[in-house]
């Protein structure tokens, strides 16, 4: 299965620690196994699934669309305005 990450999702991980890297390698490396973990999203969103995980006490969402042969990451952050940063994201490429 193909992986592509998008710009937004490339600058977020590129920003991080190295420890918060491999957590963030080791969720994505969970999707690509299992592309139906995510909870799938309604109305603006529709298509996208969002997989949610915790990393020191705090919790991520990465934001994502599972195709026939391949899966795309859009974004990942906090919960904090991440569904109206990811509409914009949208709206914007």
């Amino acid at each position: 299965m193909n992986v592509l990450y998008k710009s937004a999702f490339k600058k977020f991980v590129k920003k991080q620690n190295r420890p918060f890297q491999l957590a963030i390698e080791d969720e994505t490396e969970k999707i690509k196994n299992n592309p139906d973990m995510g909870e799938s999203k309604k109305g603006d969103l529709s298509g996208f699934k969002v997989h949610k995980f915790d990393f020191q006490k705090q919790e991520y969402l990465i934001a994502y669309k599972p195709q026939q042969d391949c899966i795309t990451y859009y974004m990942i952050g906090t919960h904090e305005n991440f569904y109206r940063e990811l509409k914009r994201y949208i709206k914007e490429v």
